[in-house]
């Protein structure tokens, strides 16, 4: 039991970014050292064995947990750069009562479809049904809506990220024109119709048509991705809440301030214990979704869609392969 403890204790000190040299001096009392007999297991070998231990043990835990019982109505999936040639693609649901949470991650050399698709074949292995309608939100990335069709169907709504979109775009034109391109492409997701919104983007590439062409492909690339939240019917607030891969964005800045001590990462494994444990620690902050009260308005949306298409990914893969 005293074992168990002083594991635990280690692991939520390390969490909070206190080094494994001095977990001596974080049970020190205020007059000086605790006393204790040597080898007493707070040394800096022994309180990383307990963390590799623990954080393995719990990895393993929440990568076979059951997500049949959550009523997930949105996932959003992102990648989360570790070193060179080391990536963990990660995603994050979001359930009926605006509850996030942390579904799983998985690591690969890049965030190619063969990565995000075993990250899905994990979370459809422990409950998640892919005959049911729900809304994916991604950074726009191809290997991932080609996985995420190949998985749940190829009319399952996916929204990209409505921030790296602007920032993509704008970045790539001079200083003198990207407020205005900013502005526009605003107005453009603040419409509550879809077709108006698509218009005014369209407009917008055609202005850029002779300034700069490049530019004007990407605005029209995934047009129709960029627009998901706004073709289903979804309020402002609750659009604004799903239109951009903020929660996940915000998850993957705990994982850096929980790993920033590491300095040397040895292999995979350690990168998935590191990181599953501080997507865990960050979901001890999370808070509801703002526009929570909304979301039987997507549940609703997103039953109309799975009606009018009828998805049933496992007959579409069969008559793909035929």
């Amino acid at each position: 039991m005293a074992e168990d403890w002083l594991g635990r204790w280690a692991m939520n000190l390390m969490l909070i970014n206190v080094s494994t040299r001095k977990f001596g001096r974080a049970v020190r009392l205020p007059g000086g050292d605790v006393p204790a007999a040597k080898g007493d297991g707070r040394s800096k070998s022994a309180v990383s064995r307990r963390f590799v231990a623990l954080s393995a043990d719990h990895m393993a835990e929440w990568m076979a947990s059951d997500l049949s019982s959550l009523d997930l109505l949105a996932i959003q999936i992102d990648g989360i750069h570790i070193k060179e040639e080391l990536l963990l693609v990660a995603a994050v649901g979001i359930d009926a009562q605006g509850s996030k949470h942390p579904l799983g991650a998985i690591e690969g050399a890049t965030e190619s479809a063969a990565t995000v698709q075993a990250l899905l074949d994990n979370l459809v292995g422990r409950g998640l049904d892919p005959s049911i309608c729900r809304l994916f939100i991604v950074d726009g990335a191809k290997a991932l809506t080609k996985a995420i069709r190949r998985t749940f169907g190829s009319h399952t709504p996916i929204q990209c990220c409505q921030v790296h979109k602007a920032r993509n775009i704008t970045e790539r034109l001079p200083k003198a024109m990207q407020a205005s391109v900013r502005r526009t492409l605003r107005q453009a997701w603040e419409l509550d119709d879809a077709d108006k919104a698509e218009k005014l983007i369209r407009n917008l590439a055609r202005r850029l048509d002779h300034d700069a062409p490049g530019v004007r492909d990407s605005i029209l690339e995934g047009i129709d991705e960029i627009l998901t939240v706004n073709r289903l019917g979804l309020p402002a607030e609750l659009r604004r809440s799903l239109a951009c891969t903020n929660i996940i964005e915000n998850m993957n800045g705990t994982v850096r301030r929980v790993c920033r001590n590491v300095k040397h990462w040895r292999d995979p494994a350690m990168a998935l214990r590191w990181t599953g444990a501080a997507m865990l620690e960050a979901a001890k902050g999370f808070r509801r979704l703002k526009a929570h009260r909304q979301l039987p308005i997507l549940k609703a949306a997103l039953a109309a869609h799975g009606a009018r298409h009828t998805i049933n990914p496992v007959l579409e893969r069969q008559t793909a392969a035929a």
